[in-house]
């Protein structure tokens, strides 16, 4: 069969029409697509559609369609998937230097981006949709859900890995008068996050979790372990036990992934989140068992799908008051927010909160808060 062929059997058994009048139809402008696409599967999936070769009015519902037939069943692995997993497995991709650089890659892409795209306080990561109705209050409640899983008591002492443009931080500081310091990577997170943290309670840090030192009463990370990478998984829990109090707790909260596997989709580790893997929760457990006990794992994984439209909507907004962002990133951008929501949408990705306490803590039964 030709590409043409297979790719379009793919579609109508997911009744996707070329050229038809649903949001999920695909409009061609460039017939090398069927090529590139079967030849490199997602990445090429996604390059055709920066390059303008395709178009489709939602491409959440287009992919939403299609996930569920499972295509990567269907189509070969291209050169690059077999090269990315050969190297995965080789090389150390999220080494102290190359952390630093994957996510200097993402999150430095522009601060005047994610202040258009993000709620008011600049969090980066699904919202808690429970009771809320706006972008806003899920982020809220996500902070304050955050803070109440964890326990937080005045004078308590938090680490944040990964802390973002400070967000948690400067709840956590302000709601429950905890001390916080805050660790980032990307030199751009860190500046907003001292100028919004100003005269609270609050220390941020460029640095990679492997070279904080001290002693905290709580550890969080939120949208963190994504980044870690299966070879650090282990030395990540290994920092943690260092740097938690005996009597302590931590809450990691992050994207998950179904299966066990040690990389990415190849076009979301090229433009999107270089070095980026989600865990399965086989992973987390296999790398904390020898210094933590599970006590709570929390699936909310539908509400990134409402929070991805949501940053969607916004930013499709105000595109035009960041001109310098050209089409290219722009299609880039629409198309990482919009499959990403389907993957959420259709279940193959996750979102949980775990909660971990170190071995030997007497504590009475453990209740989170919801």
């Amino acid at each position: 069969m030709t590409s043409e062929a297979i790719a379009k059997d793919l579609l109508d058994a997911a009744g996707i029409e070329v050229g038809g009048s649903q949001p999920w139809d695909i409009t061609v402008h460039d017939n090398r697509l069927w090529d590139r696409v079967i030849r490199d599967r997602e990445l090429g999936f996604g390059e055709s559609y920066q390059d303008g070769w395709w178009d489709c009015p939602r491409t959440d519902l287009l992919l939403q369609r299609l996930l569920v037939l499972k295509p990567q069943d269907h189509i070969s692995p291209s050169k690059t998937q077999l090269v990315q997993t050969l190297a995965s497995a080789l090389i150390n991709r999220q080494s102290v230097k190359r952390a630093k650089d994957n996510a200097s890659a993402h999150y430095d892409v522009g601060n005047d981006l994610y202040e258009r795209m993000l709620d008011s306080k600049m969090i980066y990561s699904c919202g808690y949709w429970g009771d809320a109705y706006d972008l806003e209050g899920a982020q809220t409640a996500k902070l304050d859900l955050i803070c109440r899983k964890l326990r937080l008591e005045p004078g308590m002492k938090m680490l944040d890995i990964g802390c973002g443009w400070g967000g948690l931080a400067k709840f956590a500081a302000e709601k429950y008068g905890v001390d916080v310091v805050g660790i980032s990577p990307a030199i751009e997170q860190v500046r907003i996050a001292r100028e919004r943290t100003e005269g609270l309670p609050v220390r941020i840090e460029q640095l990679d979790y492997r070279d904080v030192t001290g002693n905290f009463d709580r550890i969080t990370s939120v949208g963190m372990l994504e980044h870690v990478g299966p070879k650090n998984f282990k030395s990540f829990f290994t920092a943690c036990h260092r740097l938690l109090d005996a009597d302590g707790q931590m809450l990691h909260h992050m994207i998950g992934s179904n299966e066990t596997k040690n990389r990415t989709d190849p076009w979301f580790d090229k433009y999107i989140f270089p070095g980026g893997v989600t865990p399965s929760l086989g992973q987390l457990s296999d790398a904390s068992q020898d210094y933590f006990s599970i006590e709570d794992v929390h699936n909310f994984g539908p509400d990134y799908d409402r929070t991805l439209m949501a940053w969607w909507e916004n930013i499709e907004q105000r595109w035009d008051e960041i001109p310098h962002y050209d089409e290219r990133f722009r299609r880039t951008w629409s198309h990482y927010l919009l499959t990403s929501a389907a993957a959420f949408r259709v279940r193959n990705l996750q979102l949980w909160q775990i909660v971990y306490t170190r071995h030997g803590r007497t504590v009475p039964t453990f209740v989170t808060a919801r």
